[in-house]
C-alpha cells in the first residue's frame, strides 16, 4: 500500500507517465538510429500513407517542422513521397520497403518496453489502467498514432 505523501494524482500521473514513453521513443529511437518524432513517424505511417496535413496534426508539428523531418527520412531512405490519388495537388508520405522493416523492428522494441513500464501491475490492474486510458483517449479524441501492440500482458 503506498504512502499519502507517494501518491501522485491524475495530472502528475498523466504527465509524468507521458515523459515515461517519451523516455521509451528516445531510447529506442537512438538505438535504431532515429531521433524521437521520426520513431513516431515511422509508426504512425505503418498503417497507412498519410498526407503532410493530417501528419502535421497527428505528430502536433508545424508544417515547416513536419517537411524538414520528412525531408531527412526521405534522405535515409525510410519514407517517399508520393501523389495523393484524390488529390493531384496533394502529396502523401508512405513507408519504403526499407522503412517498413526498420518500422516494425523499431515498433516491436518500442511496444515491448511501454509494455514493460507496467510490469508491476497485476493482470486486473493492468485491464482497468488500460479501459481507463482509453476512455480518456476517446472522450478527447485523440487520435489513433500508434497501433495497437500485440503484446498482452
Amino acid at each position: 500500500m503506498a504512502k499519502d505523501e507517494d501518491r501522485i494524482g491524475v495530472v502528475g500521473g498523466l504527465v509524468r507517465s507521458a515523459f515515461l514513453v517519451n523516455a521509451v521513443y528516445v531510447e529506442s529511437g537512438r538505438e535504431y538510429g532515429l531521433t524521437q518524432q521520426q520513431g513516431q513517424l515511422l509508426c504512425v505511417l505503418m498503417a497507412q500513407p498519410y498526407g503532410m496535413g493530417e501528419l502535421g496534426a497527428m505528430l502536433n508539428l508545424a508544417k515547416s517542422s513536419l517537411t524538414g523531418m520528412i525531408d531527412r527520412t526521405e534522405r535515409n531512405g525510410l519514407v517517399h513521397r508520393e501523389s495523393d490519388p484524390g488529390d493531384a495537388r496533394a502529396v502523401r508520405v508512405a513507408l519504403t520497403p526499407k522503412g517498413r522493416a526498420l518500422a516494425e523492428e523499431f515498433y516491436a522494441e518500442t511496444c515491448r518496453r511501454i509494455e514493460a513500464l507496467s510490469a508491476g501491475l497485476s493482470a486486473a490492474e493492468r485491464g482497468t489502467l488500460a479501459a481507463l486510458l482509453g476512455r480518456i483517449v476517446q472522450e478527447n479524441q485523440a487520435p489513433a498514432v500508434f497501433m495497437e501492440s500485440e503484446v498482452k500482458g
